[in-house]
């Protein structure tokens, strides 16, 4: 199967082409710090160029696969509506892949993993997972918490000294355990303070990739509808209730 694979959950801008033999080629586009975000105007034309320099066409395609989050408000609602958009003009099967776990995917092979996103706010979106025969296993749910609340989050993957604790048999708090997302790099203290190892900064785990949405797209079932998972309430909306006149 040939999918395309979109993810623009955080400032980056990520595609990538998975080819029925299972090889994967990916473009993307990371503005520099303090820079907005390309989504809108780079997401097309980093599609096309995958499909070009493949020598295929869109009609060669037969899925569309896209992270819906949770993530930036914008970012989610340009990747999904562009997604969407894709699939129903071109007759294209359509999935919906969390962000979280598109994160959590390539470090599994580390051990377990507590995929982190910078939710601004003071907060951050995370998930805990597992490698299991079928894919990523769930440990613990996405939720938007605070970073002194991270240890809350891996207390709910297992009781304490099951294989899927973090606190495994015999062993200290966290061992065996990874952190990877833009979210886990600037909440660093926080997350090494529950004994989950950290990888540098600029290490590629950090990064949501297309390519593993393409991968975690392919055995999933295609929808009729799929929508964001902005797991809270956009700051607009937000803003909007603060300054809008109370009723007498």
């Amino acid at each position: 199967m040939t999918v395309l694979g979109i993810d623009t959950s955080t400032s980056g801008t990520s595609v990538a082409l998975l080819l029925p033999g299972g090889a994967v080629s990916e473009a993307r586009d990371d503005p520099p710090a303090g820079a907005h975000p390309g989504h809108a105007t780079r997401l097309l034309a980093l599609a096309e160029s995958l499909l070009a320099d493949a020598g295929l066409g869109w009609p060669e395609l037969r899925r569309i696969a896209v992270g819906v989050g949770p993530g930036t408000f914008t970012g989610l609602r340009v990747g999904v509506a562009t997604a969407r958009a894709l699939a129903q003009s071109r007759d294209l099967g359509l999935v919906g892949v969390g962000s979280l776990v598109a994160l959590a995917e390539p470090a599994l092979a580390s051990g377990r993993v507590l995929a982190v996103i910078d939710a601004r706010r003071g907060e951050v979106f995370a998930a805990a997972f597992g490698a299991g025969g079928g894919g990523p296993v769930e440990l613990a749910p996405p939720a938007a918490v605070a970073p002194e609340r991270l240890r809350e989050v891996l207390s709910r993957c297992a009781l304490p000294g099951s294989p899927g604790s973090p606190r495994g048999e015999g062993g200290a708090a966290g061992e065996g355990w990874v952190a990877v997302g833009d979210g886990a790099v600037r909440y660093r203290s926080h997350v090494e303070a529950t004994g989950v190892r950290v990888p540098g900064d600029d290490d590629q785990l950090h990064r949501v990739t297309a390519a593993a949405v393409c991968r975690l797209g392919v055995g999933a079932d295609a929808a009729a509808t799929v929508v964001p998972d902005y797991r809270r309430r956009p700051d607009a909306e937000l803003a909007l209730e603060r300054t809008a006149p109370r009723g007498t």
